[in-house]
Protein backbone atom coordinates (compact mmCIF):
# COMPACT_ATOMS: atom_id res chain seq x y z
CA UNK A 1 0.00 0.00 0.00
CA UNK A 2 1.44 3.37 -1.00
CA UNK A 3 1.92 6.36 1.31
CA UNK A 4 0.54 9.62 -0.04
CA UNK A 5 2.64 12.76 0.28
CA UNK A 6 1.39 15.70 2.28
CA UNK A 7 2.53 19.29 1.85
CA UNK A 8 2.77 21.80 4.71
CA UNK A 9 3.84 25.44 4.80
CA UNK A 10 6.75 26.34 7.07
CA UNK A 11 8.24 29.63 8.25
CA UNK A 12 10.26 31.35 5.54
CA UNK A 13 13.82 32.52 6.18
CA UNK A 14 15.79 34.43 3.57
CA UNK A 15 18.82 32.44 4.74
CA UNK A 16 17.95 28.74 4.75
CA UNK A 17 20.91 27.95 7.01
CA UNK A 18 18.53 28.75 9.88
CA UNK A 19 16.26 25.89 8.79
CA UNK A 20 19.10 23.45 8.23
CA UNK A 21 21.23 24.16 11.31
CA UNK A 22 19.22 21.97 13.76
CA UNK A 23 19.59 19.03 11.33
CA UNK A 24 23.23 19.59 10.36
CA UNK A 25 24.53 16.86 12.70
CA UNK A 26 21.92 14.26 11.78
CA UNK A 27 22.64 11.14 9.75
CA UNK A 28 22.93 11.80 6.02
CA UNK A 29 21.84 15.44 6.42
CA UNK A 30 21.76 17.29 3.08
CA UNK A 31 21.49 20.97 2.22
CA UNK A 32 21.31 21.81 -1.49
CA UNK A 33 21.96 25.51 -1.27
CA UNK A 34 21.24 28.10 -3.97
CA UNK A 35 23.39 30.69 -2.19
CA UNK A 36 20.50 33.08 -1.58
CA UNK A 37 20.47 35.89 -0.48
CA UNK A 38 24.16 36.45 -1.32
CA UNK A 39 23.87 34.83 -4.76
CA UNK A 40 21.64 36.67 -7.21
CA UNK A 41 20.89 33.40 -9.04
CA UNK A 42 19.47 31.76 -5.89
CA UNK A 43 15.98 30.27 -6.22
CA UNK A 44 15.34 26.93 -4.47
CA UNK A 45 17.02 25.35 -1.44
CA UNK A 46 16.41 21.70 -0.46
CA UNK A 47 16.94 20.22 3.03
CA UNK A 48 16.57 16.67 4.32
CA UNK A 49 18.11 14.00 6.58
CA UNK A 50 17.68 10.40 7.72
CA UNK A 51 16.94 8.68 4.37
CA UNK A 52 14.90 5.46 4.18
CA UNK A 53 17.57 3.83 2.00
CA UNK A 54 21.24 4.49 1.22
CA UNK A 55 23.46 3.31 -1.63
CA UNK A 56 27.24 3.44 -1.10
CA UNK A 57 29.68 2.34 -3.81
CA UNK A 58 33.30 1.40 -3.23
CA UNK A 59 35.04 0.10 -6.33
CA UNK A 60 33.02 -2.75 -7.82
CA UNK A 61 30.48 -3.14 -5.01
CA UNK A 62 27.49 -1.11 -3.85
CA UNK A 63 25.96 -1.58 -0.41
CA UNK A 64 22.22 -0.86 -0.34
CA UNK A 65 20.96 -0.35 3.21
CA UNK A 66 17.29 0.01 4.15
CA UNK A 67 15.29 -0.56 7.33
CA UNK A 68 14.90 -4.31 6.89
CA UNK A 69 17.90 -5.44 4.86
CA UNK A 70 21.40 -4.88 3.55
CA UNK A 71 22.16 -5.92 -0.04
CA UNK A 72 25.60 -6.09 -1.67
CA UNK A 73 25.54 -5.67 -5.46
CA UNK A 74 28.11 -5.49 -8.26
CA UNK A 75 25.62 -4.06 -10.76
CA UNK A 76 26.00 -0.65 -12.43
CA UNK A 77 25.59 1.98 -9.66
CA UNK A 78 23.51 4.30 -11.85
CA UNK A 79 21.10 1.44 -12.58
CA UNK A 80 20.91 0.60 -8.88
CA UNK A 81 19.91 4.17 -7.99
CA UNK A 82 17.31 4.09 -10.78
CA UNK A 83 15.93 0.79 -9.44
CA UNK A 84 15.65 2.05 -5.85
CA UNK A 85 14.05 5.31 -7.01
CA UNK A 86 11.48 3.32 -8.97
CA UNK A 87 10.82 0.95 -6.06
CA UNK A 88 10.29 3.70 -3.50
CA UNK A 89 8.44 5.84 -6.02
CA UNK A 90 5.86 3.06 -6.23
CA UNK A 91 5.61 2.93 -2.43
CA UNK A 92 5.25 6.70 -2.09
CA UNK A 93 2.31 8.21 -3.95
CA UNK A 94 3.35 11.66 -5.08
CA UNK A 95 0.79 14.31 -6.00
CA UNK A 96 1.91 16.72 -8.68
CA UNK A 97 3.11 19.56 -6.46
CA UNK A 98 4.61 22.48 -8.36
CA UNK A 99 8.03 22.03 -6.77
CA UNK A 100 11.39 21.01 -8.26
CA UNK A 101 11.81 18.08 -5.82
CA UNK A 102 9.14 15.86 -4.27
CA UNK A 103 11.35 13.37 -2.46
CA UNK A 104 13.81 10.95 -4.00
CA UNK A 105 17.58 10.61 -4.33
CA UNK A 106 20.14 13.14 -3.05
CA UNK A 107 23.88 12.68 -2.80
CA UNK A 108 27.07 12.58 -4.83
CA UNK A 109 28.63 10.71 -7.74
CA UNK A 110 32.43 10.99 -7.40
CA UNK A 111 34.67 11.62 -10.41
CA UNK A 112 36.22 8.17 -9.93
CA UNK A 113 32.84 6.49 -10.42
CA UNK A 114 33.67 6.91 -14.12
CA UNK A 115 35.90 3.86 -13.74
CA UNK A 116 32.70 1.82 -13.74
CA UNK A 117 31.79 3.27 -17.15
CA UNK A 118 35.12 3.48 -18.98
CA UNK A 119 38.50 1.80 -18.65
CA UNK A 120 40.88 4.24 -16.96
CA UNK A 121 44.34 3.06 -15.84
CA UNK A 122 44.91 3.02 -12.08
CA UNK A 123 48.01 5.16 -11.63
CA UNK A 124 47.18 8.12 -9.37
CA UNK A 125 47.29 7.63 -5.60
CA UNK A 126 43.92 7.12 -3.89
CA UNK A 127 44.42 9.30 -0.82
CA UNK A 128 40.73 10.17 -0.42
CA UNK A 129 39.39 6.91 1.02
CA UNK A 130 35.80 7.93 0.38
CA UNK A 131 32.99 6.18 -1.47
CA UNK A 132 32.74 6.52 -5.25
CA UNK A 133 29.00 7.13 -4.84
CA UNK A 134 26.86 7.94 -1.81
CA UNK A 135 23.13 8.43 -2.37
CA UNK A 136 20.20 8.57 0.04
CA UNK A 137 16.55 7.99 -0.84
CA UNK A 138 14.60 10.59 1.16
CA UNK A 139 10.90 10.39 2.02
CA UNK A 140 10.73 13.98 3.27
CA UNK A 141 12.27 17.28 2.26
CA UNK A 142 11.98 20.99 2.89
CA UNK A 143 11.90 23.11 -0.26
CA UNK A 144 12.51 26.84 0.13
CA UNK A 145 11.36 29.05 -2.75
CA UNK A 146 13.17 32.37 -2.50
CA UNK A 147 11.24 33.89 -5.42
CA UNK A 148 7.85 33.49 -3.74
CA UNK A 149 9.37 33.65 -0.23
CA UNK A 150 7.69 30.43 0.90
CA UNK A 151 8.93 27.23 2.52
CA UNK A 152 7.28 23.82 2.25
CA UNK A 153 7.66 20.44 3.94
CA UNK A 154 6.80 17.45 1.78
CA UNK A 155 6.56 14.18 3.70
CA UNK A 156 5.29 10.66 2.96
CA UNK A 157 5.25 9.39 6.57
CA UNK A 158 2.33 10.70 8.66
CA UNK A 159 3.99 9.60 11.90
CA UNK A 160 7.04 11.68 10.99
CA UNK A 161 5.19 14.75 9.70
CA UNK A 162 3.97 16.06 13.06
CA UNK A 163 7.43 15.87 14.61
CA UNK A 164 9.08 17.56 11.63
CA UNK A 165 6.55 20.40 11.59
CA UNK A 166 7.13 20.98 15.28
CA UNK A 167 10.90 21.03 14.86
CA UNK A 168 10.82 23.46 11.94
CA UNK A 169 8.38 25.79 13.70
CA UNK A 170 10.49 26.02 16.86
CA UNK A 171 14.04 26.21 15.60
CA UNK A 172 16.89 25.99 18.06
CA UNK A 173 20.56 26.36 17.37
CA UNK A 174 22.56 23.16 17.52
CA UNK A 175 25.40 22.89 20.00
CA UNK A 176 28.50 22.27 17.97
CA UNK A 177 32.21 22.28 18.41
CA UNK A 178 34.20 24.95 16.65
CA UNK A 179 36.11 24.18 13.47
CA UNK A 180 39.90 24.50 13.58
CA UNK A 181 42.55 24.14 10.87
CA UNK A 182 45.64 22.79 12.63
CA UNK A 183 48.28 22.92 9.88
CA UNK A 184 49.41 24.92 6.89
CA UNK A 185 47.80 24.20 3.53
CA UNK A 186 49.96 21.91 1.39
CA UNK A 187 49.79 21.67 -2.43
CA UNK A 188 50.60 18.49 -4.34
CA UNK A 189 52.55 20.50 -6.94
CA UNK A 190 55.39 22.96 -6.57
CA UNK A 191 55.49 25.58 -9.31
CA UNK A 192 58.30 23.60 -10.97
CA UNK A 193 56.36 20.34 -10.64
CA UNK A 194 53.30 21.96 -12.18
CA UNK A 195 55.42 23.27 -15.04
CA UNK A 196 56.82 19.80 -15.80
CA UNK A 197 53.33 18.28 -15.97
CA UNK A 198 52.09 21.24 -18.03
CA UNK A 199 54.84 20.61 -20.61
CA UNK A 200 53.88 16.93 -20.83
CA UNK A 201 50.30 17.96 -21.59
CA UNK A 202 51.57 20.39 -24.24
CA UNK A 203 53.43 17.45 -25.82
CA UNK A 204 50.22 15.38 -25.95
CA UNK A 205 48.35 18.32 -27.49
CA UNK A 206 50.99 18.80 -30.20
CA UNK A 207 50.97 15.06 -30.94
CA UNK A 208 47.20 15.23 -31.53
CA UNK A 209 46.20 13.07 -28.55
CA UNK A 210 43.82 15.77 -27.28
CA UNK A 211 42.47 19.23 -27.98
CA UNK A 212 42.25 20.16 -24.31
CA UNK A 213 43.20 18.58 -20.95
CA UNK A 214 41.96 19.82 -17.59
CA UNK A 215 44.88 19.96 -15.12
CA UNK A 216 44.22 20.44 -11.42
CA UNK A 217 46.24 20.65 -8.26
CA UNK A 218 45.18 19.40 -4.84
CA UNK A 219 45.50 21.30 -1.56
CA UNK A 220 45.13 19.79 1.90
CA UNK A 221 45.35 20.69 5.58
CA UNK A 222 44.77 19.03 8.93
CA UNK A 223 41.59 19.99 10.76
CA UNK A 224 39.25 19.12 13.59
CA UNK A 225 35.79 20.11 14.78
CA UNK A 226 32.48 20.93 13.10
CA UNK A 227 32.63 21.40 9.32
CA UNK A 228 29.18 23.03 9.34
CA UNK A 229 30.91 26.08 10.83
CA UNK A 230 33.37 26.08 7.94
CA UNK A 231 30.58 25.74 5.39
CA UNK A 232 28.76 28.77 6.76
CA UNK A 233 31.96 30.77 6.27
CA UNK A 234 32.36 29.40 2.73
CA UNK A 235 28.85 30.41 1.69
CA UNK A 236 29.40 33.86 3.20
CA UNK A 237 32.66 34.36 1.28
CA UNK A 238 31.70 32.65 -1.98
CA UNK A 239 27.94 32.24 -2.37
CA UNK A 240 27.17 30.18 -5.48
CA UNK A 241 23.95 28.84 -7.06
CA UNK A 242 24.89 25.12 -6.97
CA UNK A 243 26.27 24.87 -3.46
CA UNK A 244 25.79 21.98 -1.05
CA UNK A 245 26.61 20.71 2.42
CA UNK A 246 26.46 16.93 2.89
CA UNK A 247 26.99 15.30 6.30
CA UNK A 248 27.60 11.69 5.33
CA UNK A 249 28.97 8.99 7.65
CA UNK A 250 32.56 8.92 6.37
CA UNK A 251 32.84 12.30 4.67
CA UNK A 252 31.67 15.90 4.93
CA UNK A 253 31.29 17.86 1.68
CA UNK A 254 31.31 21.66 1.52
CA UNK A 255 30.62 22.80 -2.04
CA UNK A 256 30.24 26.33 -3.41
CA UNK A 257 30.03 25.31 -7.05
CA UNK A 258 29.06 27.91 -9.66
CA UNK A 259 28.52 25.27 -12.35
CA UNK A 260 25.39 23.34 -13.26
CA UNK A 261 26.09 19.93 -14.75
CA UNK A 262 22.69 18.57 -15.78
CA UNK A 263 19.17 19.78 -15.12
CA UNK A 264 16.10 17.81 -16.20
CA UNK A 265 12.64 19.33 -15.81
CA UNK A 266 9.98 17.11 -17.32
CA UNK A 267 11.81 16.11 -20.51
CA UNK A 268 13.76 19.36 -20.91
CA UNK A 269 17.54 18.99 -20.52
CA UNK A 270 19.93 21.83 -19.70
CA UNK A 271 23.68 21.89 -19.09
CA UNK A 272 25.80 25.02 -18.50
CA UNK A 273 29.53 24.40 -18.99
CA UNK A 274 32.09 26.89 -17.68
CA UNK A 275 35.30 27.49 -19.60
CA UNK A 276 37.15 30.77 -19.19
CA UNK A 277 38.03 32.57 -15.93
CA UNK A 278 39.36 35.93 -14.81
CA UNK A 279 39.89 37.15 -11.22
CA UNK A 280 37.67 39.97 -10.00
CA UNK A 281 39.26 43.33 -9.32
CA UNK A 282 38.28 45.78 -6.61
CA UNK A 283 38.41 48.82 -8.89
CA UNK A 284 35.39 49.22 -11.19
CA UNK A 285 37.39 50.14 -14.32
CA UNK A 286 39.84 47.26 -13.83
CA UNK A 287 36.97 44.85 -13.22
CA UNK A 288 35.21 45.90 -16.43
CA UNK A 289 38.50 45.41 -18.27
CA UNK A 290 38.74 41.85 -16.92
CA UNK A 291 35.24 41.06 -18.22
CA UNK A 292 36.00 42.57 -21.63
CA UNK A 293 39.27 40.65 -21.81
CA UNK A 294 37.49 37.37 -21.05
CA UNK A 295 34.67 37.99 -23.52
CA UNK A 296 37.11 38.80 -26.32
CA UNK A 297 39.75 36.16 -25.62
CA UNK A 298 40.14 33.82 -28.64
CA UNK A 299 41.74 31.18 -26.38
CA UNK A 300 38.90 31.14 -23.84
CA UNK A 301 36.22 31.20 -26.52
CA UNK A 302 37.92 28.29 -28.29
CA UNK A 303 38.11 26.31 -25.02
CA UNK A 304 34.45 27.01 -24.36
CA UNK A 305 33.38 25.87 -27.82
CA UNK A 306 35.35 22.62 -27.47
CA UNK A 307 33.43 21.72 -24.32
CA UNK A 308 30.10 22.88 -25.74
CA UNK A 309 30.63 20.50 -28.67
CA UNK A 310 31.58 17.67 -26.31
CA UNK A 311 28.42 18.18 -24.23
CA UNK A 312 26.24 18.48 -27.32
CA UNK A 313 27.56 15.08 -28.32
CA UNK A 314 27.04 13.60 -24.83
CA UNK A 315 23.44 14.67 -24.36
CA UNK A 316 22.59 13.77 -27.99
CA UNK A 317 23.03 10.10 -26.99
CA UNK A 318 19.83 10.26 -24.91
CA UNK A 319 17.94 13.22 -26.43
CA UNK A 320 15.46 13.32 -29.30
CA UNK A 321 17.02 13.73 -32.73
CA UNK A 322 17.39 17.37 -33.68
CA UNK A 323 16.43 18.69 -30.23
CA UNK A 324 19.92 19.67 -29.01
CA UNK A 325 20.50 23.43 -29.21
CA UNK A 326 22.93 26.07 -27.90
CA UNK A 327 20.66 29.00 -26.98
CA UNK A 328 23.40 30.93 -25.11
CA UNK A 329 27.08 31.06 -26.00
CA UNK A 330 29.82 33.00 -24.16
CA UNK A 331 27.83 34.65 -21.36
CA UNK A 332 29.56 36.23 -18.36
CA UNK A 333 28.69 35.07 -14.84
CA UNK A 334 30.36 36.91 -11.96
CA UNK A 335 31.07 35.63 -8.46
CA UNK A 336 32.84 36.99 -5.39
CA UNK A 337 36.36 36.14 -6.57
CA UNK A 338 36.14 35.40 -10.32
CA UNK A 339 34.28 35.98 -13.60
CA UNK A 340 33.39 32.95 -15.75
CA UNK A 341 32.55 32.42 -19.42
CA UNK A 342 29.42 30.21 -19.51
CA UNK A 343 27.39 28.65 -22.31
CA UNK A 344 24.03 26.84 -22.24
CA UNK A 345 23.19 23.63 -24.10
CA UNK A 346 19.63 22.24 -24.14
CA UNK A 347 17.73 19.25 -25.49
CA UNK A 348 14.62 17.09 -25.07
CA UNK A 349 15.14 13.72 -23.39
CA UNK A 350 14.02 10.78 -25.52
CA UNK A 351 10.85 9.01 -24.41
CA UNK A 352 12.61 5.78 -23.41
CA UNK A 353 15.31 7.50 -21.31
CA UNK A 354 15.49 8.25 -17.57
CA UNK A 355 17.29 11.03 -15.70
CA UNK A 356 19.93 8.51 -14.61
CA UNK A 357 20.50 7.44 -18.21
CA UNK A 358 21.22 11.10 -19.01
CA UNK A 359 23.59 11.39 -16.07
CA UNK A 360 25.42 8.17 -16.92
CA UNK A 361 25.94 9.02 -20.58
CA UNK A 362 27.35 12.45 -19.75
CA UNK A 363 29.43 11.47 -16.72
CA UNK A 364 31.85 12.89 -15.75
CA UNK A 365 31.25 16.39 -17.07
CA UNK A 366 33.35 17.31 -20.08
CA UNK A 367 34.18 20.76 -18.73
CA UNK A 368 36.45 19.18 -16.11
CA UNK A 369 38.10 16.49 -18.25
CA UNK A 370 38.96 17.94 -21.64
CA UNK A 371 38.36 16.67 -25.15
CA UNK A 372 38.18 13.98 -26.34
CA UNK A 373 36.94 12.95 -22.91
CA UNK A 374 38.36 9.43 -22.49
CA UNK A 375 41.86 10.28 -23.72
CA UNK A 376 41.87 13.39 -21.52
CA UNK A 377 40.93 11.22 -18.50
CA UNK A 378 43.78 8.84 -19.27
CA UNK A 379 46.24 11.74 -19.34
CA UNK A 380 44.80 13.15 -16.11
CA UNK A 381 45.26 9.75 -14.44
CA UNK A 382 48.86 9.58 -15.66
CA UNK A 383 49.91 13.07 -14.63
CA UNK A 384 47.93 14.14 -11.56
CA UNK A 385 49.53 12.67 -8.41
CA UNK A 386 46.24 12.01 -6.58
CA UNK A 387 42.82 10.76 -7.57
CA UNK A 388 40.15 13.42 -7.62
CA UNK A 389 37.53 11.58 -5.58
CA UNK A 390 34.45 13.75 -5.14
CA UNK A 391 36.08 16.76 -6.82
CA UNK A 392 34.84 17.10 -10.43
CA UNK A 393 32.12 14.56 -9.74
CA UNK A 394 28.53 15.69 -9.27
CA UNK A 395 26.23 16.58 -6.35
CA UNK A 396 22.46 16.95 -6.60
CA UNK A 397 19.04 15.34 -6.65
CA UNK A 398 16.94 13.02 -8.78
CA UNK A 399 13.29 13.14 -7.70
CA UNK A 400 10.50 10.57 -7.70
CA UNK A 401 8.88 12.91 -10.25
CA UNK A 402 11.80 12.42 -12.67
CA UNK A 403 13.29 15.90 -12.22
CA UNK A 404 17.03 16.19 -11.72
CA UNK A 405 19.48 18.98 -10.95
CA UNK A 406 23.19 18.36 -10.41
CA UNK A 407 26.33 20.42 -10.16
CA UNK A 408 29.93 19.93 -11.17
CA UNK A 409 31.68 19.52 -7.81
CA UNK A 410 34.24 22.30 -8.19
CA UNK A 411 35.06 24.94 -5.51
CA UNK A 412 34.47 22.05 -3.11
CA UNK A 413 36.07 21.15 0.22
CA UNK A 414 36.06 17.48 1.25
CA UNK A 415 36.74 16.45 4.85
CA UNK A 416 37.38 12.90 6.05
CA UNK A 417 39.35 11.64 9.04
CA UNK A 418 41.41 14.65 10.17
CA UNK A 419 42.10 16.15 6.73
CA UNK A 420 40.28 18.68 4.58
CA UNK A 421 41.11 18.87 0.87
CA UNK A 422 40.23 21.00 -2.13
CA UNK A 423 41.30 21.24 -5.76
CA UNK A 424 41.52 23.85 -8.49
CA UNK A 425 42.69 23.91 -12.09
CA UNK A 426 41.75 24.64 -15.65
CA UNK A 427 41.78 23.54 -19.26
CA UNK A 428 45.15 23.42 -21.02
CA UNK A 429 45.20 24.04 -24.78
CA UNK A 430 47.97 24.66 -27.32
CA UNK A 431 48.28 28.37 -26.64
CA UNK A 432 48.04 28.13 -22.81
CA UNK A 433 50.80 29.87 -20.85
CA UNK A 434 52.11 27.96 -17.85
CA UNK A 435 52.39 30.95 -15.48
CA UNK A 436 48.84 32.06 -16.29
CA UNK A 437 47.36 28.57 -15.82
CA UNK A 438 49.20 28.05 -12.54
CA UNK A 439 47.94 31.39 -11.23
CA UNK A 440 44.39 30.64 -12.40
CA UNK A 441 44.23 27.63 -10.10
CA UNK A 442 44.97 29.92 -7.14
CA UNK A 443 42.40 32.47 -8.35
CA UNK A 444 39.75 29.76 -8.44
CA UNK A 445 40.76 28.48 -5.01
CA UNK A 446 40.85 31.94 -3.39
CA UNK A 447 37.62 31.57 -1.41
CA UNK A 448 38.65 28.18 -0.01
CA UNK A 449 42.02 29.54 1.07
CA UNK A 450 40.18 32.38 2.81
CA UNK A 451 37.93 29.94 4.67
CA UNK A 452 40.81 27.84 5.96
CA UNK A 453 42.81 30.92 6.93
CA UNK A 454 39.85 32.15 8.98
CA UNK A 455 39.90 28.97 11.07
CA UNK A 456 43.65 28.42 11.22
CA UNK A 457 45.25 28.22 14.66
Amino acid sequence: MSSRAVLHSLPYFSDSAALFAPFADEAWAVFLDSGYPRSAQGHYDIISANPVCTLVTHGDTTTITSTNEVIISTENPFELVKSELTRYGELFESPDFDLPFNGGAIGYFAYDLARRLEFVPQIAQDAEYVADMAIGIYNWAVIVDHKTKQSYLICYDNTQTTDLIARFNVLSAIKSTSFVVTSDVQANYSSDGYSRVFQKIKHYLKEGDCYQVNLTQRFSAKCEGDTWQAYQALREINAAPFSAYLNFPDVKILSSSPERFLKLTGRHVETKPIKGTRPRKSEHIENDAQIANLLNSPKDRAENVMIVDLLRNDISKVCKNGSVQVPKLFEIESYSTVHHLVSTVTGELADNQHALDLLQHCFPGGSITGAPKIRAMEIIEELEPHRRGIYCGSIGYIGFNGNMDTNIAIRTLVQSDDTIRFWAGGGIVNDSVVEEEYQESFDKAAAMFQVLKRFQT
